[in-house]
This record gives C-alpha cells, structure tokens and sequence, in this order.
C-alpha cells in the first residue's frame, strides 16, 4: 500500500503526532502545534503522509479557533494532495500558514538523520 520511503519515515512521523495529541489533550496548543510542524517536515515527500499531517494542522485550526490556519490549512491539504507525487514540495518547510507554502527552510540535523534513513532502504 505505501511505498518504501512512507513505510520508513512513517514511524518517525507517526511518534510526533502521537505528541501533538498528548500535548492538544493537555490543552497545550502552541508546544502541539510545534510537533505537528516536525511530522510536516519528516513526512512532507510521502503524498499519504503529507496530506495527513496538513489534516490535522486542520484539525488543530479547528480547535485553537484560528481562522487563519484553518483556511491556510485548505489550501495546503489540497497542495499537498496534487502535488506531492510529483516532487513539488519545499524543502524542511515547516507547513504552517505563518509560512509561504513555498518556501524552503533548513531542517534540524536530526530530522535530515531520519530523513536519510528512510530513504536508505530505497
């Protein structure tokens, strides 16, 4: 169902949504909203993961009430979805819509290191 780099980054991807919702069921949105930026940027090449991560960015919009992230999140999902397959993502770009969708920006060493070994098995 997946291909190889989905199934290797996913566990990667699926450990910081697991704490976006630990610390959104704390009430904590702002530290929440910082784990699902680190899941956008380890799983923003996998079409699947890329547009799951965007949903719950949605999600969190919905709940913090922020008009603006809810309707940047739109947009990003729809992105997301139709251009993903083809490469057309930004590098280390963090997925907020506090950022251009276009834009590039640095990742952490660690998650490149994830990255990296996800890719390995390609």
């Amino acid at each position: 169902m997946f291909n190889k780099f989905t199934k290797n980054i996913k566990p990667y991807v699926d450990a910081q949504l697991l704490l976006a919702r630990k610390t959104t069921a704390n009430g904590d949105m702002p530290p929440a909203f910082k784990y699902l930026e680190n899941a956008h940027v380890l799983g923003q090449e996998s079409t699947y993961l890329h547009v799951k991560v965007h949903f719950m960015m949605f999600l969190w919009a919905l709940r913090s009430m922020d008009f603006r992230e809810l309707v940047g999140q739109l947009f990003r999902m729809v992105g997301a979805a139709t251009k993903t397959a083809f490469g057309l993502v930004p590098s280390g770009n963090t997925g907020g819509a506090n950022v251009s969708p276009f834009k590039v920006m640095p990742i952490s060493k660690e998650h490149a290191q994830c990255i990296e070994n996800a890719k390995k098995d390609i």
